[in-house]
């Protein structure tokens, strides 16, 4: 059923997309598909029962070629489907694309990539060595389980600052804000931070923390960003870990997806999502795995490239590393800040 599902909302999209082009489907004689690894199982009609239960090791790990009209997409009878590789686990297709899109194999900089959402993925090395994994970050990035929380869209609060003794924020498309996304929860707890309204355990003086008449933030929200923020944090500190480097050592990091764009590099590192020491390191680089699909597509080699890449990523499960669970812990605290805010 699920899978009837995604394929039609795909043959959706493509009809929306080929009326834009001025275009038929049928005149399409090519798709890539790089989706995470619950979402690549689902559109093939492959079992998920494996990714539920521990290793959590994907049916179908490496690259695929098929037939499109042969799962149901309806594109040239004789188009191809080229579907993007699996790297391991949770770290799925659209990872190996962000890679494909970075050329992260010809990198010298020891570089880190992380793409944040529900489902955490983080890529650290360069052309020498690869490691990625991912981490359970729960939904609050995405606004969900968040009392206000919402998707970046129309009337989300996007991004909050201190000016004048108050909290100020804008508000996508300049709308009446109904609630706040994931790029302005990170700027208001920050501020909330050096404000001294948050103390580093996470407690709050004063809870809900009003940011409008009708929009607040509350007890419940902070400890869910604690969460999202910590399993980031802790995949971060385990993949320099096992490659033998100081956080310091990072020379660039990229944050993948649309979140990246909007994330204010000093929020995240000010609530310690991504490690201080490199605020000053992190590039917003979009939907590298939509530009990644499409080299795929558009070139056989950078198809099987991506293949390549894959195969020579080594994917670590966080949750089997004896480290994990104090390392999550210890990044549950909020770094401690400077301000000149009154104590009490």
């Amino acid at each position: 059923h699920l899978c009837k599902i995604v394929r039609k909302a795909i043959n959706q999209l493509l009809k929306e997309l080929s009326e834009k082009a001025g275009i038929r489907t049928k005149d399409i004689y090519g798709i890539s598909f790089a989706g995470n690894t619950a979402m690549h199982h689902l559109f093939l009609g492959v079992s998920t029962a494996k990714l539920v239960v521990a290793p959590y090791v994907p049916t179908i790990l490496k690259e695929q070629v098929y037939k499109a009209c042969d799962y149901g997409i309806n594109i040239h009878p004789e188009g191809i489907l080229r579907v993007l590789p699996i790297i391991g686990s949770f770290v799925g297709a659209d990872t190996a694309a962000c890679l494909l899109a970075t050329e992260f194999d010809k990198l010298d900089k020891l570089t880190l990539m992380v793409d944040i959402g529900t489902n955490g993925e983080i890529v650290l090395g360069n052309s020498e060595r690869i490691v990625a994994c991912s981490t359970a970050a729960g939904p609050a990035f995405e606004g969900a389980k968040i009392t206000f929380g919402m998707r970046g869209a129309a009337g989300a609060i996007d991004h909050v600052t201190w000016e004048d003794d108050r909290m100020k924020y804008t508000v996508i498309d300049n709308k009446e804000p109904i609630g706040i996304c994931g790029s302005g929860l990170l700027d208001a707890v920050s501020v909330m931070l050096n404000q001294k309204i948050i103390k580093p355990s996470g407690y709050m003086k004063e809870s809900p923390c009003y940011l409008t008449d009708k929009v607040y933030i509350s007890q419940k929200d902070i400890r869910e960003l604690q969460l999202a923020k910590s399993a980031i944090a802790a995949g971060i500190r385990l993949l320099c870990l096992k490659m033998g480097v100081e956080v310091t050592d990072i020379d660039r990091v990229l944050i993948a997806g649309a979140f990246g764009n909007y994330m204010s590099p000093s929020s995240a590192c000010t609530i310690g999502l991504i490690p201080a020491e490199l605020q000053d390191k992190i590039t917003g680089i979009g939907n590298a795995a939509g530009e990644g699909a499409k080299l795929a597509i558009i070139n056989e080699k950078e198809f099987i490239k991506a293949a390549e890449i894959s195969e020579k990523t080594e994917f670590i499960e966080l949750a089997f590393l004896p480290e994990f669970q104090n390392v999550f812990i210890e990044q549950m605290e909020f770094p401690e800040q400077e301000s000149t805010a009154q104590e009490e």
